[in-house]
Order: structure tokens, then C-alpha cells, then sequence
């Protein structure tokens, strides 16, 4: 009996030393979204078991925590400490120095690695920003008040002390409570203003607000725990990701066109910007 107990043991133990690692984690953040997070990480998942067949990886090297909230965010990307992370840029901005985050690719939607914010309002009410001071501003965006501030604003205003902040995770909702007159203006995003036509809203809308570039933000690494042959190595994967058979259905799936890696230069104005603000 106790031989067998002993040979049991053995196995155990070597099945122990030669057990697969444990996943490394990558954080996903979407701050404000409207995003489903079962269904978020089931896609990220899928994106996933892709970048480590075409990156050459075991299956499940990689597993995904996704969060729609920025506090989470914030709470796992310290307590994970992941080599990768998807954020968004106004995350990046702040976290960079505190968690050594350096970006490895950008997404490209509809040829372009930028978009810009606009401030939509009902035609002929409002004639500048100006004129919406004090007044009840909506949109997905608010849940990044510095964000909207230092980069969208360029620090020129401080959306908390300007508007009446009405922030929601649905743009559709904000959009309808301004074609019903319960909102003055509704700040969107280039995807969100792109889809405005599709709407059909009783009220015409203008735009009196319009940013400057802003650069999309992808993947970031941390540059102390990774090295530079894996933050090239995973982001050649997602760089061949759209040009995969199954890839491309994801891709589809997330409106990108590709992923393109990134030089760290095109973030500088931003994070001029977001320092000056400080």
C-alpha cells in the first residue's frame, strides 16, 4: 500500500514540475463602454488563441480580464502588473510613468490611426462652445473627465467646472435625450459622430466644437517586464491578425482595419499636453 501511495506521489510531483505556466494576463480596459463583459471576453479570447497561432505560442499562453469601469481598470493593471495591456489613451497618459507603459501598436479604422471629438448640438440653438457654459453636456467620453479636459479641451476647459456633466454608456441614449431636448449638447467620439446618419433624429444636429488629431491607442507593454523581442514579437502577431483567415472575421467584428505598430513620438504632443495639465 505504501508503495503505491509513494509511486502516486511521484507522478503528482512530476506532474507538478512539468505543468503548463499559468496564462500571463492581459488587461483589457474600455472605459464608459457599452460593451457586455461576458461578451467582451469571449471576443478577446478568440482574438487571443489567434495571436498565439500566428505568434507561435501554446494555446491559452495568453488569458484577458476585461473591465468597462476605470477604477477596476486602474485596480488590476496595479494588482496584475500585466507585460501587455489594451487601455485607452487618456489611461495611458496616466499610467505610463507609474506602470512603465510603452505602446507596441495602434488600431487603424477606416484608414485612419486617429480620429477627432465633436461637440454635437441642435442646429441654429448654439454657435460656440462658449455659449454651453453651464449648460448639460452628455456622452460615453465623460467617464475620462481628464481626459476630455487636457487632451480632447487642449486644457482650454475643464469640462467638471464648465458643463453640467451627464455622462452615460450608451452614445445612442445621450443622442436621443438631446433630440428630445433633455440634453444641450452631446460630446462623441469619430466612430460615434460617423454613425450619427444612421439614426434618423427628428432634431437636426450641428457641430460646434471639433479637437485636433488625436492618435488611437492599442496595446501597451510594460517596458520593465517585457523585453524588446516580445514587444515585437506579439505585436508582429497582431499585425498579421487582420490578414488572418479567422483574424479577419474579428477584425470585422471590432470595425479594425489592421494593427499597425507605433512609433512612442506620436504620443509625445499628447502627453505634452497631458503634463501641462497636471
Amino acid at each position: 500500500m505504501r508503495k503505491s501511495y509513494l509511486i502516486i506521489a511521484g507522478l503528482l510531483a512530476s506532474l507538478a514540475v512539468t505543468a503548463a505556466p499559468a496564462a500571463e494576463m492581459i488587461v483589457v480596459c474600455y472605459p464608459g463602454g457599452p460593451v457586455n463583459t461576458r461578451d467582451a471576453q469571449s471576443a478577446m479570447g478568440s482574438m487571443l488563441r489567434v495571436v498565439e497561432r500566428v505568434g507561435q505560442w501554446p494555446e491559452n499562453r495568453f488569458d484577458s480580464l476585461f473591465t468597462s469601469k476605470i477604477d477596476e481598470c486602474r485596480k488590476q493593471i496595479a494588482e496584475k502588473k500585466p507585460k501587455f495591456a489594451i487601455t485607452s489613451l487618456g489611461l495611458y497618459l496616466e499610467l505610463r510613468n507609474q506602470h512603465n507603459l510603452l505602446p507596441v501598436v495602434q488600431p487603424r479604422i477606416k484608414g485612419r490611426s486617429s480620429e477627432r471629438y465633436r461637440v454635437v448640438v441642435p442646429k441654429d440653438k448654439y454657435k460656440s462652445l462658449d455659449e454651453l457654459k453651464g449648460k448639460n453636456l452628455g456622452g460615453t467620453v465623460l467617464a475620462e473627465q481628464s481626459f476630455i479636459g487636457k487632451i480632447v479641451f487642449a486644457g482650454k476647459v475643464d469640462p467638471a467646472s464648465f458643463f453640467v456633466l451627464q455622462p452615460s454608456s450608451q452614445a445612442i441614449r445621450t443622442l436621443r435625450a438631446l433630440d428630445k431636448g433633455e440634453l444641450d449638447a452631446v460630446i462623441l467620439n469619430e466612430q460615434q459622430y460617423a454613425g450619427l446618419s444612421s439614426l434618423h433624429l427628428q432634431t437636426p444636429l450641428e457641430v460646434v466644437f471639433t479637437s485636433e488629431e488625436i492618435p488611437l491607442m492599442g496595446v501597451v507593454a510594460n517596458s520593465t517586464t517585457t523585453t524588446a523581442e516580445e514587444r515585437a514579437r506579439f505585436g508582429k502577431a497582431l499585425e498579421q491578425m487582420c490578414t488572418d483567415s479567422e483574424g479577419q472575421k474579428l477584425c470585422d467584428l471590432f470595425g479594425v482595419e489592421s494593427f499597425n505598430a507605433v512609433d512612442a513620438a506620436v504620443f509625445e504632443p499628447m502627453v505634452k499636453l497631458w503634463d501641462e495639465g497636471s
